[in-house]
């Protein structure tokens, strides 16, 4: 390989290294949903601790708890901060409504 080409695959790198830094939109939006997302099952949480609301499906909440669980595991190998963090949010929120609803059932 000459100089020449070890320059330019070597320049080429540099470029790919300094865009995988760089946050576009959707990695910026993401952490908005992070949190917008699980404080929109907040009024859930209130509807089934304080007002003890029957109408909600326990095997639902369990289904979504087992598919964030594995969103979790899936987000712990390869070590993605945002999809850990939204998934520890959701696996409480979804402990917290399965508990309510074993409780008022």
């Amino acid at each position: 390989m000459s100089i020449h080409k070890i320059r330019a695959y070597s320049k080429k790198n540099k470029n790919k290294n300094k865009n995988k830094n760089k946050k576009s939109e959707v990695d910026k939006l993401i952490y908005f949903a992070i949190i917008i997302g699980p404080l929109l099952t907040i009024p859930q949480v209130y509807s089934i601790w304080i007002l003890q609301e029957k109408g909600v499906s326990i095997i639902s909440w369990v289904a979504y708890l087992v598919a964030t669980s594995i969103w979790l595991w899936y987000g712990l190998k390869h070590k993605d901060l945002a999809i850990i963090t939204a998934q520890v949010a959701w696996v409480a929120l979804e402990v917290i409504i399965i508990i309510g609803l074993l409780r008022i059932n």
